[in-house]
């Protein structure tokens, strides 16, 4: 599936029809280069979920915790992690990651080529990309 996004102003949109197609899946892995627009998109995202909280990168802290108000399934919690800063595998191992991941709830996970080894077989690949004319594309 592909998703275009023209603009900042179009965005929630496109954070809806993805929000539309989730399906079952709940860890979803987020690739692009740094300014693709990973967080503004997942953030976009959390707000169709009707996440109140303020929504920043983790990217000090590594994992961001919202709360679901709407989804149209029991799923009430996000977990948002940045692994940019991850530098030995072992620290992913340290901080639990099969937690989170084999949770249910849903993950998104920006940078999630530095921990590819111990991300889960049936993780969906979101891919996004910057377009010469500014726009952005979402595939997975």
């Amino acid at each position: 599936m592909e998703i275009r996004i023209d603009s900042l102003e179009n965005i929630s949109k496109a954070a809806q029809e993805f929000v539309a197609n989730i399906g079952e899946s709940t860890v979803y892995a987020f690739y692009g280069k740094m300014g693709a627009g990973k967080t503004t998109f997942i953030k976009a995202v959390c707000e169709e979920l009707g996440v109140t909280d303020v929504i920043t990168s983790p990217t000090f802290a590594i994992i961001n915790e919202y709360t679901i108000t709407r989804h149209p399934r029991p799923v009430t919690q996000i977990f948002h992690f940045d692994f940019y800063r991850i530098k030995k595998l072992e620290e992913v191992y340290d901080m639990g990651y099969e937690d989170y991941f084999y949770s249910g709830a849903l993950c998104f996970i920006e940078w999630p080529e530095l921990i590819e080894e111990v991300l889960p077989d049936d993780a969906v690949k979101v891919v996004i990309k910057e377009n010469a004319d500014g726009s952005r594309t979402v595939s997975y």
